[in-house]
């Protein structure tokens, strides 16, 4: 198996887990490179049911070693959470291993978060209030704790000594939230550590290079989706790190050169949760349909996801900035009882009629934008069994043939369900 890297190609939530799932059996090496637990990944293995939101999906096979990324930021009490379900479940969890430069996620990024989101009067995000934005703005702002720092007391103290006076104000003067002590916070590191303590890969560097030098396969795997990435996506209404391919050098340590493939995961439709722009959006009988054949609800929040058409200009986009080699087609059964389908290959200014087939940056107009779009008849048949390309019906394989055109990248993978073995690799 070539070096691979599995991308979101919307916004999220788009069947990453379970192409990851797949590919994570012939890899030796699966890395988790960024993001936080506002991630949450399904995976249907054997009629069971597992969601992940830390944790790399490889971690249902055995013998694989799965990291947690340096670019990732880690809730402790979320981590322990999933530790311990993955544990009651009968997996065996001894493979996986923390990054010590991961960012830890503190009791005050969760409050500032909540906070936030709770009294923004303007430019609601829609986080997840797990904290994430506040960690990666203290990562950036270089006062963020990281796990190595729980087992050096002095090097905790010191740099609480740093972090506490600034974050206390903030707390106090911004947000009306309670200051922390030293002690409290002490305490609180000292029970991290012993969570994260079974995990932490302090050799990870020997270990990195060892997996290298023997040509071992590397899996990375990305949360969220290239819409949502902080520097090319619907910025401000975006997640807090980089998920798209470059983001897996970034957030592994491994350079751009390992990286042999890039695969992007997209629904044949498009779906969305939170705020921001969402041009091809279905708040009609459609949409709904949609989201209840689908089961579009967040596997963190449980929030409706916002459903609409397949937007091929986003996803021109996303296969340019996101570098993707193919596409991972998830959820094409949602459309089995669909009369017809459509497709937005370009967008429309309502206020002069310019046609836009390149993204608009710009997410401030895009409430003038219209979609427009080519329609395709449905299959009206029931494709959940089929096992290969040749078994689908003509009007599917149009269909998938009519977004490679678009895209310009070929469909690699096709999901026919949510079980591993309802796959398609073409």
């Amino acid at each position: 198996m070539k070096n691979t890297v599995v991308v979101g190609a919307q916004w999220g939530d788009e069947g990453k887990a379970k192409i990851t799932d797949l590919l994570a059996e012939k890899a030796d090496f699966i890395i988790r490179y960024q993001g936080g637990c506002n991630a949450g990944h399904t995976v249907v293995a054997n009629g069971k049911t597992f969601k992940f939101h830390l944790i790399p999906s490889g971690i249902l096979y055995k013998n694989k070693t799965c990291l947690i990324g340096t670019g990732t930021v880690i809730l402790p009490e979320y981590f322990e959470q999933e530790i311990n379900g993955l544990i009651a479940d009968g997996i065996d969890v001894s493979g996986l291993k923390i990054s010590p430069l991961a960012t830890i996620t503190m009791p005050y990024h969760t409050e500032i978060d909540g906070y936030s989101e709770d009294n923004a009067k303007k430019g609601k995000i829609g986080t997840t209030k797990k904290g994430i934005g506040p960690t990666y703005t203290d990562k950036m702002a270089r006062i963020a704790l990281k796990i190595q720092d729980l087992y050096s007391p002095e090097t905790l103290s010191e740099k609480l000594d740093i972090i506490l006076p600034l974050k206390n104000k903030q707390l106090k003067e911004v947000y009306g939230l309670e200051p922390y002590t030293k002690e409290c916070l002490t305490a609180l590191c000292e029970k991290y550590a012993e969570i994260f303590r079974p995990y932490v890969w302090f050799d990870w560097q020997k270990g990195m290079e060892d997996f290298k030098k023997a040509g071992k396969s590397i899996l990375f795997e990305g949360a969220q989706g290239v819409m949502l990435d902080v520097d090319w996506g619907t910025y401000p209404f975006v997640t807090s790190s980089n998920p798209i391919g470059g983001g897996a050098s970034v957030g592994s340590g491994y350079g751009p050169k390992v990286i042999e493939e890039v695969i992007g995961v997209a629904k044949a439709y498009v779906t969305r949760v939170g705020e921001g722009p969402f041009v091809t959006e279905l708040n009609n009988e459609v949409g709904d349909k949609i989201r209840e054949i689908g089961h579009e609800y967040g596997v963190t929040t449980g929030r409706p996801r916002r459903c609409g058409w397949f937007d091929a200009v986003t996803m021109r986009y996303a296969v340019l900035v996101g570098g993707l080699t193919s596409v991972a087609l998830t959820k094409i059964d949602v459309f089995d009882t669909f009369d017809e389908i459509k497709v937005c290959y370009a967008y429309k200014d309502t206020r002069n009629g310019k046609i836009y087939e390149t993204y608009p940056t710009d997410v401030f107009m895009h409430k003038y934008l219209e979609p427009v779009y080519e329609t395709h008849k449905g299959w009206k048949t029931d494709v959940t069994g089929l096992r290969s390309y040749d078994e689908l019906p003509d009007n599917a394989k149009k269909y998938i043939s009519c977004l490679e055109e678009l895209l310009g990248v070929k469909v690699s993978i096709l999901s026919v369900g949510p079980d591993r073995e309802q796959t398609i690799f073409i």
